[in-house]
Parts: C-alpha cells; structure tokens; sequence
C-alpha cells in the first residue's frame, strides 16, 4: 500500500507523554506513516541508525504499525519489528538489543477506537511535554531525509519469561491468584507469565480481543474491576489482579474484595523492601495520598513528591536513583532487582511473592495505614486551548486567598487537614481534581470549594 504525506496532521494528538487521538478521524495511516518519517529523520539526525517498534492488540494497531514502520524505512533507518506484544515487552527489547530509539504503536487504556505512539527517540526515554511539541513542528515542516532501511523481525517472548523466571523468588504458602487482563494485550502472555510461579491460578477475560468486550482496559477505575472482584469472592481467592490495555498498569483487589488503589500498593511494596535497599527514598506523585508520604515517614525513609505522568517518573526514579516510585494511575517503578520500567504483570507478581512469604491477608498486610478520605479523580471536559489558561485561574485563586501550595504539576493546594489537586490532563482534553481529608465533612467543603471554581471558570471562559 502507498502512503503519502499528511498534511493536515492533526495538532491535539500531540500530548503530554505520547501521540493519542480517534482512528481514524485523526490518526490514519498516512498520519502514522507521516509520523514514521518525522521520527526517522529525528534519530537519524541524532546518529542513530536503528530503532525498535511494536504494537498492542487494537483492532487498528497493526496497520497503523505497518504504515509507521514505511515511514521509518523510507529515511534510512533500519527497523527491528517486534510485532504483537506488551509495552512493558517492547521496553524489554530495547533493553535487551541495546537500541535506545523506538516507537510502541498503543492507545494504552483508552477506549478501543483510540489509537496512538508512545515513543523515545535516544537513551533520555520517552519522550514527554515539549519535545513532542518539538517533534510536531518538525514534522509540520515536511523536512524528511530519505534512504532504504531494512526491515528484520525479533521475538522477545523467550527473553522475556527468563526475566521473570530469574526476578522472582516465592515462599511456602501457596496463593489462590485470579488475574483479569481485560482482554487487552497481556492476554498474550500473562497466563504464561504466571503459571511459572506456585500458585493456584484462575484467568478472567483472557483472551486477546481489542474491542475489549467485557469491561474499559482501565484497572484504576474501580467499576472496571467488578468481575474481578466478585471472582474473588466466589473463590475465595487471596488476591485479585488487573492490567490496563499495553499491560504497564495494574489494579488489585484484596481477599476480601476491596478495591485497592495504587497509593496502597506502594505502601504494601514500601513496608516490604525498604529493610532491603541501602537508599531509602521512594518517588510519589502530586495525587497520591498523604498515607504514602506518611508512612515513608514512619519508617524512616525519605519521599519524594513529583509531577504525574509515566515518562516523568520513570525518568525521575532512574535519575535519582531511586529504588520504587510510582504513581496513582498505575504506573510502578521497580529498580531494586528490575530494570526499571513499567510493567503491571510484574507489579502484580511482586505483591504475590510478598504474600507467599508471610501468614497474612492482604487486608491484613494493610493495616495501620494512616486513615484519609478521598475522592477518586474528577474529570471536567475543557477544550485543550484553555485547559491550562484554566490552571493558571485556579493558581490566582489560591494566590489571592494566600492558600499554601505546588505548583509542580497544576495546582495542589495544601491544607493542615486536606489538600486539592487540580491539573490539566495531559491525555485528553480535560481538567482533573482530586481531594483528600482528614474526616468526611472537610473532604466535603474543599470538594465543593474546587468544584465550584472549576465549573464556574469553566462557564466565564466558554
């Protein structure tokens, strides 16, 4: 098939981590192929040579990958396609061949007929903020080299389940374990995966469909783990455990059925290896629970507060060092005994390895941390040309009633007793917030105080 140029590439695709937007009304596949040429020329100008790509299970990624990759052979640069796989895989194999530059065609969990490019043009990472508007600008300028790159084809499953196989090490008890990957791109493996490891292992929603029919590929929204839950349940399984659509996300669920967020599980994983690591220091982002920074606290370590948004913490942790960080969304980072990228089923392993050393619950294994109350994140549709003159407004609001405050990532407005989050998504175009206190009636007041400055912003600024 011939691609051609796209000319009127859409700017909004263009975002804080990654290209995202609907196919095929604004990534078709002369945009993919358009993208393919700007990102070969990009890397080809930075003395790279080769690069490695691979795509999820969407219904459109594999075309989408094939007009990408057209656009990347067509400057010269040679392409190592890994064809389906995970995007935690796909960071395994750069890894793994030593090539720093490459592109994962995913939509991570966002709806099925989205689609998208998470991408790293050198050793730096994923690109992120303003190098991705850099990169549509000199992808607007058309100003492409050309060449004959070659194309090869590498598996990475084999190297892959030897990373697990050697990662891992469990204790005696034996664990009833129920994972759901939602039918999304860790349908390929996970099985596989897990089955290495003793335990009694039941699958949900296990087979690899990118219309994923029966819940959103999302494991950090609660209600999208309702079937996990209620297998749970019926089973009285120890455990439950969900992954988002590219599979670098999880969701868990306690033996009891409860849903817990990604703040609780870095506690969990904190308590457990910080008596095992010389520095003692853990990142957390801006939404995150005060819990989190609490108890890092109390055990005598250090927390670090960052921005939110997978590149930038992966970054942050490797550049500080740092052995776990993460985030609300679901993003971990490992690098105590893991090469420290991303990966759900390997998060959801190191908390079944935890279990299997010790008599508890997961119920029990949470008890005692510090007691607040939260809403989940709140989404308000703005357009993305105001989303952030937004934040600027929700900033002067603070300012003007001498509210203490981070503005690291949004506004963060900080209170003895409670905080507010609002911040521009960086994935869509909405403004998010999030609140947290110490009692239900103060969770209450500062929801009402944001919430209403937002919607009424919201209107003055239509």
């Amino acid at each position: 098939m011939k691609y051609k140029y796209k000319e009127d590439i859409s700017k909004n695709i263009f975002r804080g981590y990654d290209i995202r937007g609907v196919v095929p009304s604004e990534i078709d596949l002369d945009t993919a192929y358009t993208i393919g040429c700007g990102f070969g020329s990009h890397i080809r100008r930075l003395g790279k040579s080769i690069c490695v790509v691979g795509h999820d299970n969407r219904l459109s990624s594999e075309d989408l990958e094939e007009a990408l990759i057209t656009g990347i052979l067509s400057t010269g640069v040679d392409v190592v396609s890994l064809g389906l796989c995970t995007t935690p895989m796909y960071y395994y194999a750069c890894i793994k061949l030593n090539i720093a530059s490459g592109v994962m065609v995913t939509a991570s969990h966002n709806p099925k007929d989205d689609n998208g490019f998470k991408f790293a043009f050198d050793e730096s990472g994923n690109c992120k903020g303003q190098e991705i508007q850099d990169f549509l600008q000199e992808i607007l300028e058309n100003n492409f080299l050309t060449g004959t790159g070659k194309l090869s084809h590498y598996s990475i499953e084999n190297d892959y389940l030897e990373l697990f196989r050697t990662n891992l090490h469990f204790g005696s008890r034996r664990l009833k374990v129920v994972i759901d990957p939602g039918n999304g791109t860790t349908s390929i493996i996970a099985k596989k995966i897990y089955e290495m490891f003793p335990m009694d292992l039941v699958v949900i929603n296990g087979e690899s469909d990118g219309t994923f029919p029966n819940h959103h590929p999302d494991p950090c929204v609660e209600e999208n783990l309702e079937q996990l839950k209620k297998k749970v349940l019926e089973l009285n399984a120890d455990v439950g455990i969900g992954f988002d659509g590219d599979g670098d996300r999880l969701g868990v669920v306690t033996n009891s059925g409860k849903f817990v967020a990604t703040d609780y599980y870095m506690i969990v994983i904190i308590r457990d290896i910080i008596s095992k690591v010389s520095k003692k220091e853990f990142l957390y982002d801006v939404k995150c629970s005060k819990a989190v920074e609490d108890e890092i606290k109390r055990l005598g370590g250090k927390g670090v507060c960052y921005r939110t948004g997978n590149s930038y913490t992966k970054a942050a942790v490797k550049d500080l060092d740092l052995p776990f960080g993460g985030e609300l969304s679901g993003h971990v980072f490992f690098r105590d005994r893991w090469p420290g990228f991303d990966s759900g089923l390997y998060a959801g392993l190191r908390l079944v390895e935890i279990l299997s050393h010790t008599d508890k619950t997961l119920d029990e294994l949470m008890e005692g941390i510090p007691r607040y109350y939260s809403t989940p994140e709140l989404k308000f549709s703005v357009l993305d040309n105001i989303k952030f003159q937004l934040i600027d407004r929700v900033l002067d609001y603070a300012k003007e009633k001498g509210y203490s405050y981070l503005d690291i990532d949004g506004v963060k407005v900080l209170f003895d007793d409670s905080w507010a989050l609002v911040r521009a998504s960086n994935t869509g175009p909405n403004v998010t917030a999030r609140f947290e206190a110490n009692s239900e009636e103060r969770l209450e007041e500062i929801r009402k105080e944001f919430v209403d400055l937002i919607n009424q912003l919201i209107v003055e600024m239509k």
